[in-house]
């Protein structure tokens, strides 16, 4: 088990990451708050020693996407309706943000993700293989059409 401190340094380092990667994946704030507080309980018993702030960060990663996956899987989740499906998106975010984000939630799963990875979390391409253990020219393919997706939607929300 690990000592207070350390948990502390790892939440401070890693809080935003989780909770934007739950977003992403889950696009429930509710639903992302428990999986942020399973991320870390699954921090604060693990055992291993990490070789680097950086093997840390991915260690984090991994295991968020497992849970999330892990959530979205289970059957109470199959059987219920998020709110965001229902209730319209903030009056304060700006309405450009709001098509981005929009148009990145809306793409399927295995774009999403790539997609937050390298530009939110400034990842590249073998790291993100790394990450997802998938072939770093995989990667590129499903940054090249996730961009080519975007443009399309951004494109058409453009021309209405």
């Amino acid at each position: 088990m690990r000592s207070e401190g350390e948990v502390n340094r790892a939440i401070e380092r890693h809080a935003d990451t989780v909770r934007r990667l739950c977003m992403i994946h889950l696009k429930n704030y509710a639903d992302a708050e428990d999986i942020f507080q399973t991320v870390f309980l699954k921090y604060v018993l693990s055992s291993i020693s990490f070789e680097s702030q950086e093997h840390e960060r991915a260690w984090m990663i991994r295991v968020t996407v497992n849970a999330c996956k892990d959530l979205l899987k289970s059957f109470y989740r199959s059987r219920t309706v998020s709110l965001e499906e229902l209730v319209d998106w903030p009056a304060e975010a700006s309405a450009d943000h709001r098509e981005v984000l929009e148009a990145v939630l809306s793409l399927p799963k295995k774009y999403r993700v790539v997609v937050y990875l390298h530009y939110y979390e400034g990842y590249t391409a073998p790291e993100i293989g790394r990450i997802l253990r998938k072939n770093t020219n995989t990667v590129y393919t499903l940054l090249n059409r996730s961009r080519q997706m975007l443009k399309k939607k951004l494109e058409g929300l453009n021309d209405e």
